[in-house]
């Protein structure tokens, strides 16, 4: 038996040295390629006549993400939204590039592939048909969002057994009051505003009637766009497509064709061959020509002059720098983790263009739901020191709603598109407690103190009328603030600002009705009238911050993701039921406030 044991161990032992050994190698391999990245890189060949490839497998971000590494093996995580509109309209404008082909499925994570960044995508691949060039589209299981993509092709392919899963938008809120109430966590609330719904899944079992009327205000006003960019492009009503979502539910491939949803129905290697042909290559056993999106946007920023880490200007340019700051996450107080808005980094941010005279204009690219109200006030701060001095726009993403609207207010123009999810102009504050809990496992509390409140933020009891008054005063007092802070940034008396607040979501074509919105567009559209506010026109260079990570930051990145233990399964009942619950309790972590107020979308407005 000791013979057992020690061979046993020894066995061990041998396996964790080579795996170790084999990771040590791993990482020396890549970090050996991250020395050469610094050195001359090739530019990617177009061939004249060639297909864009756009794969939709990826996730959609407003910021710039980690560098590409698909060299390593597999996709792109994700595709900077600039990134895609460049590299279309650039591609329709492009002799060597005689069309488009879309293919593949989104794969939307945390707040990219939003239906306010799709609708710029869609603008672009819009651009390629009005430039002459055809925009071929094959799709196996396309969902809303695909589809809506893949909608604007001038020819629509879908597998035999493929289907449209585009049953119509949603929004299922989670509960989670009977859990609590189950296990001995006891949750009071303040608030104002009779939408503020972010505090519902922890004190109801079901969406009060104001939240459900929001709900689906919002849902209508997002999929009535959606159906009409879709009619428009297939020379179709939104009746009748309505009618066909509503008849099949799942709309399978002979229907689809039948209701015009799609051009025909089609195997993928009759697609190729076709493109084969189109590009000269019919008969051979070469694939049809073709770049990839990632690679032909490399091909274009290796053709400018750059003069700081994620700069995209243009070249010869003396006018001046007009910078794209981007606010992407959930704002929280101090620096913030990643796809997070740290209240301090992205303040330090402005505060240096502000300073920097070489800076002309800034776009803020918001794609927020709030959070920290302090965190928001003192980003908001910096954009109000910002505009004496100099032009700074506001472009809203998919979402620029409650805290993200917060830091959106003083802009000089701010610009949404028309399924931006904004507003919530509200306020809550969350205390929870664990008294029972603990007691059910024998735990009690016990305390001295100098004051009356110096435990009010205690978890180990619930809070005294008195202590919630208190509190009840703060909430109030930052929501009169939220209002007044609305009513002078936009120019609109409180009165205004109170009849559209109270923590209602507006969607943005709504919110330009109200006046909390300047104009529907999107982030080029920012960007040309900031350039044209500083007086730069086409003479400046273009800058986006934060700056994409470098090659070892992504190495790092993707080993984490890579070694043994980090790969998540991510199909399947459990995984998504997992990446759900994931996110909400995410979203708790991020609920760093000093005074425990928030200004923040609701939980529950997840759109699918």
């Amino acid at each position: 038996m000791k013979n057992f044991f020690t061979s046993l161990l020894g066995s061990l032992v041998a396996l964790v040295i080579f795996s170790a050994g084999c990771v040590v190698l791993g990482v020396g391999f890549l970090l050996a390629l991250a020395s050469l990245g610094g050195g001359e890189r090739a530019v990617p060949v177009v061939e004249r006549g060639a297909y864009l490839v756009f794969d939709l497998s990826t996730n959609i971000t407003d910021a710039p993400g980690p560098i590409d590494l698909s060299a390593l093996g597999g996709r792109p995580d994700s595709l900077q939204l600039r990134t895609v509109t460049r590299a279309l309209r650039a591609a329709a404008n492009d002799p060597r590039i005689a069309g488009v082909y879309l293919t593949g499925e989104l794969t939307p994570a945390a707040f990219g592939s939003g239906y306010g960044a799709l609708r710029e995508v869609r603008a672009a691949i819009e651009a390629v048909r009005a430039a002459g060039k055809p925009v071929v589209a094959y799709l196996t299981y396309a969902t809303t969002k695909t589809f809506y993509l893949a909608s604007a092709a001038s020819d629509i392919a879908l597998d035999p057994y493929g289907m449209l899963l585009m049953p119509g938008l949603a929004s299922e809120p989670t509960f989670y009051a009977g859990a609590f109430e189950k296990y001995g966590i006891n949750v009071q609330v303040t608030r104002v505003g009779k939408y503020k719904a972010a505090v519902e899944p922890f004190t109801r079992r079901a969406m009060s009637p104001e939240h459900r009327e929001e709900l689906q205000k919002l849902l209508d006003d997002i999929w009535g766009g959606l159906l009409g960019d879709i009619a428009r492009s297939r020379e179709l009503t939104p009746a009748r497509i309505q009618e066909t979502v509503d008849t099949e539910g799942l709309i399978r491939a002979e229907a689809a064709r039948a209701a015009g949803l799609v051009d025909r129905v089609a195997y993928r290697d009759e697609v190729y061959d076709a493109l084969k042909a189109k590009t000269g290559r019919a008969g051979t056993k070469e694939p049809f020509k073709q770049i990839a999106l990632p690679e032909y946007a490399k091909s274009l920023r290796d053709g400018t002059e750059g003069i700081a880490a994620g700069s995209t200007g243009k070249p010869g340019s003396r006018g001046g720098r007009l910078v794209v700051l981007y606010a992407e996450g959930e704002i929280v107080d101090g620096e913030g983790d990643l796809g997070e808005v740290g209240g301090s980094r992205l303040s330090r941010e402005l505060r240096k263009l502000r300073q920097d005279s070489a800076v002309k204009a800034v776009v803020l690219r918001v794609n927020s739901p709030g959070g920290s109200a302090s965190a928001a006030e003192v980003i908001q701060r910096e954009v109000r020191l910002m505009k004496k001095v100099k032009p700074i726009v506001v472009s809203m993403g998919s979402y620029a709603a409650s805290g993200g609207y917060w830091i959106s207010a003083y802009a000089d123009r701010i610009f949404a598109e028309p399924t931006t999810i904004t507003g919530s102009i509200g306020v809550f504050g969350l205390q929870f407690d664990i008294q029972k809990l603990a007691g059910d496992f024998g735990v009690t509390f016990d305390s001295v103190k100098t004051g009356r409140f110096a435990d009010a933020l205690t978890i180990s009891r619930p809070k005294t009328a008195e202590e919630l008054a208190v509190l009840q005063r703060m909430v109030d007092w930052i929501y009169a603030e939220f209002v007044a802070k609305v009513a002078e940034g936009r120019r609109l008396s409180p009165d205004k600002v109170e009849s559209v607040a109270q923590g209602r979501v507006w969607s943005g074509s709504d919110a330009v009705e109200h006046g909390l919105v300047d104009e529907l567009g999107g982030l080029e559209a920012a960007i040309a009238h900031a350039a044209e506010k500083a007086g730069l026109r086409d003479n400046y260079r273009l800058i986006e911050l934060p700056r994409q990570k470098e090659l070892l930051e992504a190495v790092q990145e993707w080993l984490e993701r890579t070694l043994p233990g980090a790969a998540k399964s991510n199909s399947g009942v459990l995984a998504r039921l997992r990446e759900r619950w994931e996110s909400e309790f995410r979203v708790l972590r991020s609920f760093n406030d000093p005074h425990g107020v928030y200004a923040r979308l609701p939980l529950t407005v997840v759109v699918r």
